[in-house]
């Protein structure tokens, strides 16, 4: 956190010029106050990043100061390091109780000073990462329905959510496991902690344990998911792509209950709940040695099966008009009405793609055209352009014979979803192409691996399906 803003308040003008010296070396902004008055002022006018505290002051000591600051209604609460040349333990712990991050003692060591701001400031970028994610996760699109199907599965999480116990969500691609999960996080003891979500297929194999575990290297620390999920939850989505030596260090986390950063010497308690999800099945993986046993006991101590959108078509026309809402409400479509034979030819589709496929139709056909009603032949447009065998959604396959008159189709649509089309089309191709690899993909594309996956990811690419559908 190289440029954050780092207030100084000592009344010794000889220690906190120094400080700041020594901060400021640091590529820290800092500004300093020679009392309590000045500093109350100075956070007035802006919210510093990190306050180094003196607690012997001529006006007002830096523990009535304290607590006058985090008694306040400001949801912005930074950290507090408290500094004395005077300290006792009794004055420590109060200073803790209260809410400072750590307690230095003067004369102060440069080495400590420096290590104490540099985690103190990493601890509240994490908080502040962590509320945001809960704001996100309020605003998040609920499960929808009232089908017999939904209403059953609502009160299987509403029982499990207030145990504590490790569950894994089973269900096809786009079924709304992910939905279910912040559903069970929210009815759950650990709704007012952190929520974060992991996508196993977004990520690079060789950073997958960086990205869960955090890592400690020269010096400096990443906190991973596991960290940054503190007490709350970490759903982990995509589980039977895990490599196998990430899954040997979730397996030993899970069983002894700590785990070390890598590169890291210290273990470190493991908190969170862990929640995971997969489309495939377990147990053909773990016989086919691709998924560890002990793993898939320690996970799968509660099984949540979510059901796909063909089983409780009821539901269709209330998605529809759902997603259709949040649309228009979220990025300023204009709002279109489903005429009712569009309705029922889409409450009889099959939706093989399920909830992810039902959120893109209507995506789709608003942005299409402007006309204050979605008819049946727009919906019958958009249904014959779905995904046939290999040949990607809109026939620009090679296996196509008709493709240059797919691909003229594509100048009927907006630029955005006309390129999405195109990505799409041409990375299932190239993944034919080369067997499913998305690093020789990666080559052959020009781009990089991390991007890819996070492409593929938002395009609905599952480069397994492609390359089976293919043979």
């Amino acid at each position: 956190m190289a440029s954050a803003y780092i207030l100084v308040v000592d009344d010794e003008p000889d220690i906190r010029e120094l400080v700041q010296e020594i901060l400021q070396d640091e590529a820290y902004e800092v500004e300093i106050a020679e009392n309590g008055q000045q500093a109350r002022e100075m956070v007035q006018k802006r919210t510093p990043d990190l306050v180094l505290l003196d607690i012997w002051m001529p006006d007002i000591d830096g523990i009535s100061l304290l607590k006058e600051w985090y008694e306040s209604d400001d949801t912005s609460r930074f950290p507090v390091i408290m500094m004395s040349g005077h300290g006792t333990v009794e004055t420590a712990v109060e200073a803790t109780r209260l809410g400072a991050y750590d307690f230095l003692e003067k004369p102060l060591s440069l080495a400590k000073l420096l290590l104490t701001v540099e985690h103190a400031l990493e601890a509240y970028k994490l908080d502040k990462e962590n509320q945001d994610m809960r704001h996100q996760l309020l605003s998040v699109d609920e499960p929808v329905g009232k089908s017999k199907v939904n209403q059953e599965l609502r009160r299987e999480i509403e029982q499990i959510a207030q145990h504590d116990s490790r569950v894994l969500f089973v269900g096809e691609p786009g079924s709304g496991k992910s939905k279910y999960s912040r559903l069970l996080h929210r009815l759950s003891p650990r709704a007012d902690q952190p929520y974060i979500e992991l996508g196993v297929a977004t990520l690079d194999p060789q950073n997958s344990a960086r990205e869960l575990f955090g890592s400690e290297q020269d010096g400096r620390t990443y906190y991973g998911l596991l960290e940054q999920a503190g007490k709350g939850t970490l759903y982990i989505d995509d589980i039977g792509d895990m490599d196998p030596a990430t899954q040997g260090r979730l397996l030993s986390t899970l069983e002894t209950g700590r785990f070390q950063r890598m590169g890291g010497s210290e273990a470190i308690t493991l908190n969170c709940r862990i929640i995971t999800a997969t489309h495939y099945s377990l147990e053909q993986l773990v016989k086919e040695n691709k998924f560890k046993s002990e793993l898939y006991f320690q996970l799968n101590v509660l099984q949540v099966k979510v059901p796909p959108l063909r089983e409780h078509c009821e539901d269709v026309p209330e998605l529809l008009n759902y997603y259709r809402d949040r649309f228009v409400q979220q990025e300023q479509f204009n709002y279109r009405s489903f005429s009712i034979a569009a309705l029922n030819r889409l409450r009889n589709y099959t939706w093989p793609g399920n909830l992810l496929e039902l959120k893109n139709m209507v995506q789709r056909l608003l942005i299409v055209s402007d006309e204050e009603t979605i008819s049946l032949e727009e919906v019958e447009l958009q249904l014959a352009q779905k995904y046939e065998s290999s040949g990607g959604e809109f026939g620009l396959g090679a296996s196509d014979s008709s493709g240059s008159d797919a691909l003229q189709s594509l100048f009927d649509h907006p630029l955005k979803e006309a390129r999405e089309m195109f990505e799409k089309a041409y990375l299932e191709q190239k993944l034919i192409e080369v067997g499913g690899s998305v690093g020789k993909v990666a080559q052959l594309a020009g781009v990089e691996r991390t991007h890819l996956y996070r492409k593929m990811k938002s395009l609905g690419i599952d480069a397994k399906k492609i390359v089976a559908k293919a043979k």
